[in-house]
């Protein structure tokens, strides 16, 4: 290898791996070909800085077997002290003709889905983060049992820093 292939590949590694300067945690878990309404995909958190703040997001990947214009998700967050915060969200998820929403150049999309801005982690211990899916077909009271199109849901936590 030459110098200047070996430079070009030096720079490259540096901007691929310097892009993401924000990330503190970030990790998916794969729920298969279906998500089940009764399965929970939990995350614990690593130790945080309690004097900085985070944005924290949760992650989906999904496909063209996804049949929904959004997703509802129930997360929770569990602090240390056993103090639960509990959200239930509602995400758009396709665009008004029906195509996905999210990044990528086949039929899977990862879609970045807002959670919470400039949040504290101040409490020493372990923050446990988990997500159900709570996706109803209209009209009907009873969720959706095997969510299909869904097959990854991640956990992302930014540094406002």
């Amino acid at each position: 290898m030459n110098k200047k292939n070996s430079l070009i590949l030096v720079l490259l590694c540096c901007f691929l791996f310097s892009c993401d300067k924000k990330r503190v945690f970030d990790e998916y878990k794969s729920v298969g070909k279906s998500w089940d309404k009764d399965s929970i995909v939990s995350f614990e958190l690593p130790q945080l800085d309690s004097n900085k703040n985070y944005d924290m997001f949760v992650n989906v990947r999904n496909n063209d077997n996804y049949q929904f214009s959004n997703l509802f998700l129930i997360v929770s967050l569990e602090q240390p002290n056993r103090k639960v915060k509990v959200d239930t969200l509602e995400y758009i998820m396709t665009n008004p003709d029906g195509t996905l929403l999210g990044e990528g150049f086949t039929d899977v999309k990862e879609s970045k889905l807002f959670y919470k801005a400039n949040e504290k982690f101040d409490q020493k211990g372990v923050y446990k983060v988990t997500i159900k899916h709570a996706v109803r077909q209209t009209g009907k009271i009873e969720g959706v049992k095997n969510l299909e199109g869904i097959t990854d849901v991640g956990f992302r936590i930014e540094s406002k820093e």
